[in-house]
Parts: structure tokens; sequence; C-alpha cells
């Protein structure tokens, strides 16, 4: 049964120009492409998004990262997509991530990671519902 994940492609891929690079990754590695939008977020939208690390010390500076310039929010359907997501985008730390992931092609350094990825079935359900409506995915 296919399962679907959420990616966003964070400002500092767009401000690296690598957002097409990083699509083509993802088609390559044979996920659909159910949604996708471009937009910049507001600190209500991101403070909401990111509520669950609400209590951590980098939660104020995330907030102000993610809302610095235009993000793509992308919705991804596949057989184990959420792990396998994961797996392609390599670990939050591009020092950490394995050679040919996402994060350690393009990414600098932990808070500047190029893309985010659900990390659970039920949280891409809730993360996805955040940028679109059943009716926007094809």
């Amino acid at each position: 049964m296919k399962e679907r994940t959420l990616a966003i492609l964070k400002p500092d891929c767009l401000e690296k120009r690598v957002q097409g690079k990083v699509i083509q990754h993802i088609i390559d590695a044979g996920f659909g492409i159910k949604g996708m939008r471009l937009l910049s977020l507001s600190e209500d939208s991101a403070k909401k998004f990111y509520a669950v690390h609400k209590e951590r010390p980098f939660y104020v500076e995330l907030v102000a990262y993610m809302t610095s310039g235009p993000v793509i929010p992308l919705c991804l359907e596949k057989d184990n997509a959420v792990a396998d997501f994961r797996k392609l985008i390599g670990a939050t730390n591009p020092a950490n991530a394995e050679e040919g992931t996402i994060r350690k092609m393009y990414a600098d350094s932990i808070e500047r990671n190029i893309v985010h990825g659900s990390d659970s079935p039920e949280n891409a359900k809730n993360e996805i519902s955040h940028f679109f409506k059943d009716s926007d995915l094809v």
C-alpha cells in the first residue's frame, strides 16, 4: 500500500538554487509528487507547524529560519515513503549523513539542512494537512 510523507525544501535550498536538483533526486528515488507549492511561511504558521519543538532551545531560531525565505512543501507518495525519504535525505546533521544523501550533497549545517522530512506515518498525515487539503492532492 502506498504511504505519504511530507517534504519541505527549506529556505537555504531555494537560496542555493538547488531545488530542481533535490526534486530530481526525489523523483529518481521513485517518489510520486502528489502536491507541491511555493510559499512563504508566516510566523504563526511556522510556530504551529513546529509546535512539537516549542520547549526546545532551538525553537525560536527554527521559526525565524523557516520564515526567512520561500519554502516548497511537497506531498510525496511511495511504498514505505516515510522511512525511504528519511534514508534519502540523510542525517539531520549533514556531517553525519551518508554519502549520496541529499543533506550530504547540499546542506551546510544542522541548522541549514536543506530539507524537512516527516518522522512517522502519523506525523506525516498531520504535517501534510498543514499545507494541503485532500482536494489539493492528485
